[in-house]
C-alpha cells in the first residue's frame, strides 16, 4: 500500500524553526536524521571540529550506482531583527510562501531532496544506493563541513557515482538554470611598509600610499582573460585600502589593501599568486619599501562538462517546469567545489532572489516543484 508522501513544504517550515545560524546545529540535522532513519536510511553524524554534519544512505554500501544529494542546513545571521515582518525562525506560511531565514538558502532545497529520496526508495526501491550528504557549515569557513563528509566517506568506503547540489540556481524563474561549474575564488591581503615622517618633509619619509595606489592600479587594470568556453572573464576587485591615519601632517609607515579574484578555468590559483607576488616585488623595488602578501584560496575553478549528468537533470527540469534550463558557471562558490573531486556534480535548485535578505521567503509551489524534479532525476537515473 503506498505511503503518504512526505510534504517538503512542511519539512521546510520545520527546518526553518531550527535556529541553525553557523556554527549552531539548532536541531535541523537531528530532525532530518529522524525523518531519514524512519524511512530506512542508515544515518551517521560526521561532526568534525565542532561542525555538525549528517551522512545518510539507503541501499547497499559500495553499490555500483549511488546517486547523491548535497546541501546545508546552516544559515547566515538574521541581521536587523526589527526589519523582519515575520519571526525569522517562525517558518510562517502566508501569501503562498514560507518565510524565514534559510527559506531559500537552502532549507527548502534540503527538504525537497530529502522528501524526494524518502518517497523514491519507499515507492520504487532502486537497484543501488541513494546518499544524502548534509552539512552545517556551508555559510562559514567550510573547512569541516562537506570536506569532512567526503573525507569520512573515503575512509569508510562510501561513494557517490553522481551528485546533485541543491543550492538555489535560478535567477528569476523556476527551471531556468543549472550550474555545471563554478569560478575559483581567492583573496589577497597586502601590507606595504615604508618610513613614517612629517608631511612637510616627504624626502625624509618613505610613503607607502603612492606605492599601494600603484600596486592596486596595476592589479585592477590588468586583463586576466577574455573568458573561456563555459566561463565569463575572470575579475579582480579591490575591496579595501586602509592606512588608519587620522593626521594630515603625518606620512604613515604602513598601508594595507585587500583584493578578491574570481577566476575561470584559464587559471590556477598558484599562477595568480605568482603574478601578484611579481607585481608586489616590482612596486616595492620602485618605491624602496617592503611588502608582504597573505593569500587565502577558497576554491579552484571547476567544470563538469555537459554530458550525461547535466542532460539527466535538464530533462527532469524541462519535464516538470516546461522550461529548458541553460547550463551556467555564474555566481559565487558552493560546496560543489569539494564534491567535484569525488564524483561528477551539478547544481540545481529554486529561485534565489531573497537569499540572505530580510524577510527571506520561498514559494510553496516551488518547493513541491523542486521535489518533483529531484524525484524524476532519481527515477530516470536508476531506470
Amino acid at each position: 500500500m503506498p505511503h503518504t508522501p512526505l510534504d517538503p513544504a512542511q519539512l521546510t517550515a520545520d527546518l526553518i524553526r531550527c535556529a541553525s545560524v553557523t556554527p549552531e546545529e539548532g536541531g535541523a540535522l537531528r530532525l532530518l536524521e529522524q525523518v531519514l532513519t524512519d524511512a530506512g536510511f542508515s544515518c551517521v553524524r560526521v561532526d568534525r571540529g565542532e561542525v555538525p554534519n549528517l551522512f545518510a544512505r539507503w541501499g547497499p554500501k559500495g553499490a555500483a550506482r549511488s546517486f547523491g544529494f548535497n546541501g546545508h542546513t546552516d544559515v547566515v545571521p538574521v541581521g536587523d531583527l526589527a526589519a523582519w515582518s515575520v519571526p525569522p525562525f517562525g517558518g510562517v506560511e502566508k501569501d503562498g510562501m514560507i518565510w524565514g531565514r534559510g527559506a531559500t538558502d537552502m532549507k527548502s532545497g534540503v527538504a525537497a531532496f530529502a522528501a524526494a529520496a524518502v518517497d523514491f526508495v519507499r515507492d520504487t526501491p532502486p537497484d543501488g544506493a541513494v546518499i544524502l550528504a548534509i552539512t552545517g557549515d556551508e555559510e562559514g569557513d567550510a573547512v569541516d563541513g562537506t570536506v569532512a563528509l567526503l573525507d569520512w566517506m573515503t575512509a569508510h568506503g562510501e561513494a557517490m557515482t553522481a551528485c546533485l547540489v541543491g543550492e538555489p540556481t535560478c535567477p528569476e524563474r523556476m527551471g531556468e538554470m543549472i550550474k555545471i561549474g563554478r569560478r575559483g575564488s581567492l583573496s589577497a591581503w597586502f601590507t606595504l611598509t615604508g618610513v613614517q615622517g612629517h608631511s612637510a618633509y616627504p624626502h625624509r619619509a618613505r610613503n607607502p600610499l603612492p606605492a599601494m595606489a600603484r600596486l592596486m592600479d596595476r592589479l585592477a587594470s590588468h586583463q586576466l582573460d577574455t573568458g573561456t568556453a563555459h566561463f565569463d572573464p575572470s575579475t579582480l576587485a579591490v575591496v579595501t585600502i586602509d592606512t588608519g591615519n587620522p593626521a594630515t601632517n603625518v606620512i604613515p609607515a604602513q598601508c594595507r589593501a585587500t583584493v578578491n579574484i574570481r577566476f575561470n578555468d584559464a587559471h590556477h590559483s598558484t599562477d595568480l599568486i605568482k603574478w601578484m607576488q611579481a607585481e608586489l616585488d616590482r612596486v616595492c623595488g620602485d618605491f624602496e619599501i617592503t611588502g608582504e602578501m597573505r593569500v587565502k584560496v577558497s576554491g579552484e575553478s571547476f567544470l563538469t562538462p555537459p554530458g550525461p549528468l547535466s542532460d539527466l537533470v535538464a530533462r527532469a527540469v524541462a519535464a516538470e517546469t516546461g522550461v529548458v534550463p541553460t547550463l551556467s558557471t555564474t555566481g559565487g562558490t558552493s560546496d560543489a567545489r569539494f564534491v567535484k573531486d569525488h564524483c561528477p556534480v551539478v547544481e540545481f535548485g529554486l529561485v534565489g532572489q531573497t537569499m540572505h535578505q530580510v524577510d527571506e521567503r520561498v514559494e510553496v509551489a516551488q518547493i513541491h516543484q523542486l521535489k518533483a524534479i529531484y524525484g524524476r532525476v532519481l527515477r530516470d537515473y536508476f531506470e
